[in-house]
This record gives structure tokens, sequence and C-alpha cells, in this order.
């Protein structure tokens, strides 16, 4: 069998570059220990959090193209070099895509176009065969990748700088032979197979027409000649089990005799027969297309290898893919927030006076939160600040008042450190110049946990041994009121140590503190530098501002004295300053330890309390979710009895309504003329006796029965229509100036507004007779038969659901597709699309409207929130 006109695709060889990591990840001089790792992963996991890399990342997600970038920026996994070569070719990507956005529109450049195969390529591998819609999408995807790359390579032509966006591609393998050999063998925008696409396929299907044409010229003489017969209203040639055949009345079946009953109609008048002329034709017609399907299915098996060949390659491209839209990601975030191109400096040099300059940059994630506000006041935008570290200094020590902003200018340090390494431009002006870290590593906020019994001191003091463990030459730390919680005079010695030990290894260390002696350290060691937020004593409030070289002071005093307390408060307060002198020191500690046990003391009573709290709370939820589960178990066990006994009694009035009209025709044919009308008379009776038995007496007679000004009494037994029709129980009888009720559904007890309590039906005997307001017409019973045989039960389970919440427009119309195929004739499909923007919605109706296959549809009600539901011909 010549399958395919063209040659086999030979897999190239690929020479994949160096892969970067997808989430901060650092090298090591030494081969730590399993422990270490661990230590040190979970230290960066920590620190990424508190400076909020994800939230960051998240700021690039609305300028992803494809859906990959897109789940990229979403998790936090955009690369990030592991080198100060790797970060410098992130950052000049950015600059490359800058310049590619000068010279064209980035949607021009067609990277929406490119879809994630990664899901039908493991399929291929894994043996299944893929569908003519997944290798469409593997040919449009090859098609755009390789449009891109060449759209890439003439901008590139016209500006140079565009070059490196050009080398993320040029390693790629485009799959052009297996992109022309899918376009040979389908139609993707009919999403059928070819008939060129094998030898033996366009025979058979060049068979099957003729054959088909024979049949259906056949068929339209037989059924001219019956039309003219009488047999029938108007010539009509259908489909009934696979096989071509023409409509007749029942009474003229003689007219084709040998002929075979294929189908009848609801009513049984109409009979659908296949002539013995036909027999032959429909056994090939059935022989061909059985023959079709299965040359269809070589084809996609061959094309369905040759994606498995191509898997290597096909792979290598997406990962590059990628990493272009992210590059085009950063490049639009920075426009968006005016950012500049950072200048990483890999050692220090002493020809530079300072190994990190940056001037006026704004904390990222505010400056972020006011640009994508719909209001931007003038005044709302963050604080820009200077960063200016001395080349000589290795710890800078940063004093000040609270809310200084001593934590957003560590937390702001952190990030833009973490954005220079990933190639993205810096919220600053000029051209701001820092060091490349390996490391970033951060002791911000309060690390107490009361399950590890860890004090606020006892938590920050093990995150910075941590921290001292993994730190090397190149990383920067930070740290926000280190050795705080403590005793003054100790806290100041401990981080004294800390902080003469650190200056010896790590590249930067940045600290905050409220302890003065620290600032001292700077006066007989150079490798330490000061700095101070500035306070303004006008408005006492503070600017915000950095003053480095400075050391900023507590003006604890001087800002009660300007708020007003009482000159006698103020000068005992200066008496206090002055006899807390060093001799002092061990009644200072004794007073100190008394109040730190009687806080501890406090706080385990609060404890102790809290355990017991969260104990009796335990017991109340675990009550709750039992009682849950035994609710939820009767309502299936309800819903099931329930959609039983509607199924009994459509069997039975379709039974009944059937043995009625088979008696009917038999007595018709023997009766007289002048017995017509008591035969038809008695039918009517018998009709509305079945129409009777199915009618929902007692929901009709509620209503009726149901009037404004019911008044429930207590202990009397009430349908909750709030509750879906619920039987429950009056407790409390609504007052005065009330509107609502106090009921009982088995365990639980709700408040009911007033209208939405409805009286139990009245009894059988208030019923009206349906048998003396109206008789049943036989057109009538036709349709009560069609009725029953053609409306399924309303019962929602998962086989015949479909949820399309949180899919993308595509995924979602493809889904609805393949349900509404996959369900039979006559059934029920519940459509979930939730509320939201009523984007998917809308799609939805639209396509249920123009479907072939749907009958109607019912659009979401209050009953049925985010949900419609077709009804499949």
């Amino acid at each position: 069998m010549n399958t395919l006109s063209l040659p086999l695709l030979i897999p190239a060889a690929i020479h994949l570059r160096s892969s970067r990591p997808a989430v901060p990840s650092f090298p090591r001089a030494i081969t730590p220990s399993a422990a270490l790792r661990a230590t040190s992963r979970s230290v960066e996991n920590q620190t990424l959090e508190v400076l909020e890399w994800r939230a960051l990342c998240n700021q690039l997600t609305p300028f992803a193209s494809t859906s990959m970038g897109l789940l990229a920026t979403k998790n936090a996994e955009i690369p990030v070099g592991n080198s100060p070569e790797e970060s410098r070719s992130l950052l000049e990507e950015t600059a490359a895509a800058l310049a590619a956005m000068e010279l064209m529109d980035s949607r021009r450049l067609g990277l929406s176009e490119i879809l994630d195969l990664s899901d039908i390529v493991e399929r291929a591998i894994a043996g299944q065969l893929l569908t003519v819609r997944e290798l469409c999408a593997v040919r449009s995807t090859l098609m755009a990748a390789s449009s891109v790359y060449r759209k890439l390579q003439n901008a590139a032509r016209s500006d140079n700088r565009v070059t490196p966006l050009v080398e993320i591609l040029e390693d790629c393998d485009f799959k052009a032979q297996l992109e022309k050999k899918i376009g040979f063998c389908i139609d993707c925008n009919m999403s059928t197979i070819l008939d060129r696409a094998s030898e033996d396929l366009e025979i058979i299907r060049s068979e099957r027409r003729r054959n088909m044409e024979d049949l259906d010229s056949l068929l339209k003489q037989v059924s001219t000649k019956i039309f003219h017969a009488g047999g029938i209203d108007k010539p009509l040639v259908t489909k009934r089990r696979s096989r071509m055949c023409v409509a007749i009345r029942a009474t003229h079946k003689s007219l084709l005799p040998g002929g075979v009953v294929l189908s009848v109609s609801s009513s049984r008048a109409t009979c659908f027969m296949e002539p013995k002329e036909a027999v032959e034709l429909n056994n090939m017609e059935v022989r061909h297309a059985s023959s079709e399907r299965e040359e269809e299915t070589a084809i996609l098996s061959i094309l369905t290898s040759e994606v498995t060949a191509a898997k290597r390659g096909i792979l290598h491209l997406l990962d590059r893919i990628v990493e272009l839209d992210i590059a085009f990601a950063r490049a639009s975030h920075a426009k968006w927030m005016n950012g500049v191109y950072p200048k990483l400096t890999s050692q220090r040099t002493m020809d530079e006076s300072l190994s990190v300059e940056i001037d006026s940059v704004q904390h990222p994630l505010l400056l972020g939160s006011v640009l994508g506000s719909s209001e931007r006041g003038s005044n709302t935008f963050p604080v820009p600040i200077d960063i200016k570290v001395d080349s000589r200094a290795k710890v800078v020590v940063i004093s000040g008042p609270n809310t200084g902003g001593k934590t957003a200018l560590l937390k702001t340090l952190g990030l833009i450190s973490l954005m220079s390494k990933s190639g993205m431009y810096l919220p600053a002006k000029n051209s701001p110049r820092l060091p490349w870290f390996d490391l970033v590593l951060a002791d911000i906020g309060d690390p107490q946990s009361l399950e590890q019994s860890l004090s606020t001191f006892s938590g920050h003091i093990s995150r910075i041994c941590e921290i001292l463990d993994i730190a090397s030459e190149n990383s920067l730390v930070l740290l926000d009121e280190i050795c705080s919680g403590t005793d003054p005079s100790e806290g100041v010695a401990l981080a004294t140590s800390i902080l003469r030990y650190v200056k010896t290894r790590v590249n930067v260390a940045v600290v905050s503190t409220h302890y003065g002696d620290l600032s001292r350290l700077k006066d007989n060691e150079a490798q330490f530098q000061n700095a101070a937020m500035e306070f303004s004593m006008e408005t006492l409030q503070p600017t915000f501002r950095v003053l480095w070289g400075s050391t900023g002071e507590s003006n604890a005093l001087r800002v009660a004295k300007s708020i007003g307390f009482d000159a006698r408060i103020i000068a005992n307060a200066h008496e206090w300053t002055e006899r807390l002198k060093p001799e002092q020191e061990v009644e200072r500690k004794g007073s100190l330890f008394q109040s730190l046990v009687e806080e501890r003391n406090k706080l385990k009573l609060q404890a102790d309390k809290a355990k017991a709290f969260h104990r009796d709370l335990m017991s109340l939820y675990h009550e709750l979710e039992v009682e849950s589960h035994e609710l939820e178990k009767r309502e299936k066990a309800l819903v099931k009895r329930e959609a039983q006994k509607v199924q009994e009694d459509v069997n039975s009035a379709k039974s009944r309504i059937e043995k009625l009209v088979a008696e009917f025709e038999s007595q018709l044919v023997t009766a007289q003329a002048d017995q017509y009308n008591s035969l038809i008379l008695r039918t009517e009776e018998e009709v509305a006796e079945i129409i009777e038995a199915c009618c929902p007496h007692d929901l009709a007679s509620t209503e009726e029965g149901y009037s404004g000004d019911y008044s429930p009494q207590a202990g009397e037994k009430v349908l909750v229509t709030g509750l879906g029709g619920k039987l429950g129980t009056v407790v409390e009888e609504p007052g005065d100036d009330d509107d609502t009720v106090l009921v009982q559904h088995g365990k639980l007890r709700v408040r009911i507004k007033r209208n939405d309590i409805k009286p139990l039906p009245r009894t059988s005997e208030t019923t009206p007779n349906l048998r003396s307001k109206r008789k049943v017409s036989m057109r009538e019973l036709g349709n009560a038969m069609e009725m029953v045989e053609s409306e399924p039960v309303r019962i929602q389970t998962s086989k015949n659901t479909v949820d399309l919440r949180g899919m993308r427009v595509e995924e979602a119309m493809y889904q609805l597709d393949m349900a509404i195929s996959g369900r039979d004739s006559g059934s029920i499909l519940f459509i979930v699309h939730g509320m939201g923007m009523g984007v998917i919605k809308e799609l939805v109706l639209e396509r249920l409207n123009k479907h072939a296959r749907v009958l109607r549809y019912e659009q979401a009600n209050p009953m049925n929130h985010g949900c419609t539901v077709a009804y499949i011909k």
C-alpha cells in the first residue's frame, strides 16, 4: 500500500542550547552535603517568598503571547542567569526585543499562533493515535514558529540589535518536512483527510462516490414511483441504521415487494424500507465506508509516528519559543514601567567609587500596583530612593525610626538584584550599576513559630545562622532589625559579632537596626558604611529618603515633646536617660528578666486558651462534617429513588399508550361506521386516564392552594422552595414584624422567608377530574407517545456533563464539540460554563444554535446557575 506520497522524515541532529533554570538557582563553589542543600533551598525559597518574587513574575503575565509563556510567568518559572554572562545574555535579549518592537508590533510577529504541543507529543510517544485536529495543531505551530524566525531574520537585517533574538531560534529544527507532509495529507481548514493522502484512499473514495450516485439515483426513482402510486405525500430518501432507504406509508408496503423494513415512525404510520434492488448497493456502501475508515486510520498512524520521531526537535523548539516569548514579555514590562538597562559587575574594581549605584529606584511591586490601577494620583507613586554602596564597604548599617522605610529599602534592593539576574529592566533612572549576586538571602519579617516553640528572637537567630552557613563571597545578605527582641546590651554585642563575621564572607550585606551602637562600627573599620532614613522634625513624619553616610536617631523624646506631652514627663525622661549608665546594668537586667517572665506566663496562658478553643472548634467541625456526609448520602439515595420512579412511570405510560393504540387500530379495522364515535370516545377516555395518572397533581394543587396571606403554624409540615422543594417542619411561627420562619430539615435549622414556604398539597379528593374537564384527540395521543418516547429524564451526572470553566476559548469549543459528538441521540448534555464575564457562555450559545445535532437548548436560570442544558437529536 502506497500510503504517503511524500518521503519519510529523517530526524536531524539537534544541538540543544544550554538550558536555563526556571526559578532562581545558584551554583556552589563546594558541593554541599544533602542537609546543607536542603537548608539552602529552604532559605532561598523563603527569601523569594518574603521578597514576593512570584508577584513580580506575575507582572509579566499580561505581556506573554503564548500559553506556555503565560504559564511560566504565573508559576514564576522564568529564566534566571546562573552566571554573570548568562544574566547579561538575558538582558541583551530584552534589549533586542525592545529594538524589534520598535520595528514592528509584537502581535504581528505571530507568537500567539504557536500552541503548546507538549501534551500532543506525549500522547504520540505513548502510542495513542493523534486526531486530525491535533495533527493540524502540530502543522500550524511549526508554520507559525518558522514564520516568527523569518520575521526576526528580516528585522535583524534592518537593525543588528535584534540579532540576539535570532540566535535563540537559529539552532532549532522547524520540521519543514513534517509540516509539508501533514499539509499534503490533511485539509486543516475542513479538518478532513485528503484523497491524495494515499492511492488506496483515492480509489476507495472514488468507488464509493460512484456507488452512492447509483444508489441515490435508484432510490429517487423508487421514491418517485411510490409518490405517484399514493404511497407517500412527497418523495423522501433518507438513511436508517446506516443504510439508505425510502419512506412509505405502512398501508402501502406492498408497493415494495421483497423490501426490508429498517425503521418505523413514532406513530407507526410511516415505514422506512430498503428496496431489494438497493440491498447490494447498500452493502457495497458499508464495505467502502469501512475500508475508508481503515485507510484513514493507517494514514493517521503514520503521521503520528512521524510526530513521535520528531519529538526531540519539537520539544526543543517549544523551549526556545518560551524563552523568546518571555524576552518580549520582559521588554513590554520594561516599557510599561519605564525601566532602564542595569549594568552588572562581576567583581569589585577599585577604580569605581561605588559598587552599588542606583538612582531614584522605585519598589517594582508598589509601582506596578499604581500603574495597574485605573486611578493614578500624582501622590500615589512610591517614593524613589537612591542606593549608594561604597566599593570598599561590605556591610551597610541602616538606622532610623519605625515606618521610615528601612524594610522597603531592603526588599527593593533584593528584588532589583533578582530582576537584573533574570534579564529585567529596573524602575530607576540614569544607568544603575550593581554586582551580580549568586545568592540573595534575606531575613525580613517575623519568623516566630508557636509550633516550633520559637520566639521572635529565636526565629531570627535561626534564620541568620542558616544564611551564614550557605552564603558565599558573591552573595547579597539582607537582615532586618538584626538581633532585635532581646536584651539590648546582649543584642548589640551579638549583632556586632555577626556583622564582623559577615564582612569577611559575603559581597554585600545590608542590615537595618535600632541599635545606635552598631553605627559606631564604621569609626574603626572601613568595611562598614552607615545610612539613615530621613525624618522630618517639622511634620514629624518620615520622608522615606536615604541619607548615605549618616546615622539615624530615634528622636523619641523630641517627638513626644512636639506632640504635647507634659514638660515634667519629658524632664523625668531626660533624667532617666542620664541615670541609665553602665553601672546600673545589673539592675536593668533583673527588671528586664522579671518582665520577660511575666510576659512568658501571659503568653502561655493565652496559648492554653487558644489550644482549648482549637480543640472545641475541631470537634464541632468533625461533627458537622459527618452530618454533611450523611446529608449527601441521603440526597443521592433520594435522587436515585426518584429517578427510578420517574423512569418506571415513563415506561408504564409508554406501554399503556402503545397497547391502547394497537387495540384502537385493530378495532378500527373491524368496526362498523356507526361504531366509530363510540370507539373514539372510549379511546379518548382511556387516554385521559393515562394523562391524569402522569400529571403532577400535587404540584398543581399546591400552587392553586397557596395564597399570599398563608401563615404557617408551629409543628406544621411544609414544602421549603428555598431548599429545592424539600419537606420541613415549622419550629417557630413568624412574628408580626418579622417576615421569616424558623424551619427544621433533618438536623438543620434555618430561617426562610415566608414567600419561600408552601403548604403541603391537597388530597386527591380536591383534585379536579381531568376526564370531566377535557377530552384527548387522536392527534394529541400521537403527540403524547412522541413526548414519552423522546423526552429524556433530566438527571445530571458526571457522564452527561462537560465543565468548560477556566478553559481558553479554543479549548472550550473543542471540548464542547467532542462532548456533543459523543452523546447518544435523544440524550441530554449539561454544559457548565460558569458566570464570569460571559465570554464562554456566549460562544456556547452561538455554537449550540448552529450545531446540527442540537435539537434545542435551555439557557442558565436561577435554579441552574452557570449551566446550559442541550437536547441532542
